[in-house]
């Protein structure tokens, strides 16, 4: 830990237990609400706009494309978003981010509202690339706001991560729902509410006491102070780095390949209840998160890691319905354990003065390779099997693990004092 990692701590209690319940917090409930809102209305979208790109003639090509739409600006803009944050503190981007979901939301509502086959591609990508740019802008400033409305991270993380598996199990549900009985557009309107939400629930947060970053800096330079501070910590950049390999190689080809064969093996009910249990397991490990206090968080979850590397390997040697259930429910756990200890290590070691730049290194490193290895993976699968694709992921999985835990600066992180910035009681 750097002498940057204690600046702005304060002495916590070393028994976990003893820091009051973040309900305690008002501003927690605030914000958990507007999380809860926002991933709900990120949950939803995808069935939303699936729906509506097949129902307006463009296939599964214009699909791909109204994905790439969404998803180019949130790559391409995310450190931006970060240096915002830091500059104008991430309540004011994240209320502006869903403000501006909000309004593209409803665009897409009046858009496809009774007009059938006459959409263009171009208006549905349009309004996705606006969105994924607030996204861009909502996302690193999620990391800061943790420290300040709760005195136990950790437990906040761990309910925060369960609010996200029940969000990804509902959303899309309900959005099918509201497509079937209503129609497309009135998904939208509902999505656009989420958003509309999420910016109430952010807005009381103005009277935090947000570190600000009033330099006159460009915004080169201050996108340099973050690099400069993310590279300056070797458990930081190396967790970094070989995630990227694991996205590439693992949460690229996993979810596609492995959706194919479970389906093909169990048939479609069966994938639907093997992604449950994946879910159950994300919220069973949110769960463990409140309790399990390791004194070497990051060593934890990454041990709780190498159950994911059951993901790719059930549908690749075919195991049976009643096996593939279990290993879902495990790699959901260890997925969602390792969640809530990265998510606290990051949000306890950095100053607040740059964790909104530091967090957008992050969300980059961590996304920006998986759409490639999911691009990749058809290929892969084409020449050398789904099996052996998805076989490969399994040994990539165990391999970055190991890693992770070789590296000493990782394996020797322990917990930092909780901090609480100051002048903001909770």
């Amino acid at each position: 830990m750097t002498t940057h990692d204690t600046t702005e701590a304060a002495t916590a209690p070393p028994d976990g237990d003893t820091f009051p319940s973040p309900w305690l917090s008002s501003r927690f409930r605030l914000f958990f609400m507007a999380r809860s809102t926002s991933l709900l209305a990120d949950g939803m979208l995808m069935v939303s706009l699936t729906t509506a790109v097949l129902g307006a003639g463009y296939g599964a090509g214009g699909v791909g494309y109204a994905l790439a739409a969404w998803m180019a600006p949130i790559a391409l803009l995310v450190l931006f978003g970060g240096v915002l944050a830091d500059r104008f503190t991430p309540q004011v981007m994240m209320v502006g981010a869903d403000v501006v979901r909000m309004l593209a939301m409803l665009a897409m509502a009046v858009l496809l509202h009774g007009s059938g086959s006459g959409v263009r591609l171009w208006h549905i990508m349009l309004l996705m690339a606006v969105s994924g740019a607030a996204t861009a802008m909502f996302q690193p400033g999620l990391a800061s706001i943790v420290p300040q409305v709760a005195e136990d991270i950790q437990r906040a993380n761990a309910l925060l991560r369960v609010s996200e598996a029940m969000s990804a199990l509902i959303g899309p549900g309900l959005a099918g729902f509201l497509v079937a009985y209503w129609e497309v557009s009135g998904s939208y309107v509902v999505i656009a509410a989420a958003y509309a939400l999420s910016a109430l629930g952010l807005a009381p947060l103005r009277r935090l006491a947000t570190v600000r970053d009033d330099s006159g800096d460009p915004i080169w330079t201050r996108l340099a102070t973050g690099w400069q501070e993310f590279r300056a910590r070797s458990w930081l950049w190396g967790v970094i780095a070989l995630w990227s390999v694991y996205g590439l190689f693992v949460f690229g080809p996993a979810l596609p390949l492995g959706a194919a064969l479970l389906t093909e093996q169990h048939g479609a009910s069966g994938y639907g209840w093997i992604a449950s249990a994946d879910g159950a397991g994300t919220v069973l490990g949110g769960l463990l998160g409140m309790r399990v206090r390791p004194p070497r968080p990051l060593v934890a979850g990454a041990c709780a890691m190498f159950f994911f590397a059951l993901n790719p390997l059930a549908p690749a040697l075919g195991w049976s319905f009643a096996l593939t259930v279990v290993t879902g429910v495990l790699a959901g756990c260890g997925f969602a354990f390792w969640g809530v200890m990265w998510a606290t290590s990051i949000q306890s070691h950095i100053p607040l003065a740059v964790l909104s730049r530091v967090s957008a290194y992050d969300v980059a490193g961590s996304i920006m390779v998986i759409p490639l290895g999911r691009a990749l993976s058809g290929p892969a699968a084409s020449a050398y099997g789904a099996d052996t694709v998805l076989l490969f992921s399994s040994a990539v999985s165990v391999l970055c693990i190991g890693a992770m835990l070789c590296v000493p600066a990782i394996r020797g992180l322990g917990r930092a004092p909780v901090r609480v910035a100051e002048g903001a009681p909770v």
